[in-house]
């Protein structure tokens, strides 16, 4: 499976963290940066082209990592396809796959630790979408209201 990662100054120190022991279970793992700590780098340089990837199936998943998360999620879900969720535990990172097919995990770098987040990482990454017709159903519904804007 291909990963991707994108991170900005808040979150750059976990995307590295994680992009270790991904790299180590045997994924594939693509880094849309940022590639060096700079304070005043900007969230939507990186996850923006990160969420194009997923839209393109480029990838399969993407890690993004601001601060809070909250950022990051803003900006990946502004590109069609793309089912992004700001996680900070485990049973939305395993719902929001299985129920919303979310595609992009969303983190805060200054909210949780290294260990938390790949906890959810690996929840998320193991998690498949149930393809149950109510959930289906629902993301039509969503998919519709995208190719309106």
């Amino acid at each position: 499976m291909r990963i991707a990662l994108a991170a900005d100054h808040g979150g750059f120190e976990l995307k590295e963290q994680l992009a270790k022991p991904l790299r180590t279970s045997g994924y594939e793992v693509v880094d849309y940066g940022a590639y060096s700590l700079t304070p005043s780098d900007d969230y939507p340089d990186f996850v923006v082209p990160l969420a194009k990837a997923i839209a393109r199936k480029e990838v399969e998943r993407g890690v993004v990592i601001c601060g809070s998360g909250i950022g990051a999620c803003i900006a990946a879900n502004k590109v069609q396809g793309v089912r992004a969720g700001t996680i900070h535990e485990g049973y939305s990172a395993r719902q929001g796959v299985e129920d919303d097919n979310m595609n992009v995990i969303c983190l805060g770098g200054r909210v949780i630790g290294y260990a938390l987040a790949w906890y959810l990482v690996q929840i998320f990454l193991s998690a498949q979408f149930s393809n149950t017709e109510r959930h289906k159903r629902r993301l039509a519904k969503v998919a519709a209201e995208e190719r309106k804007q």
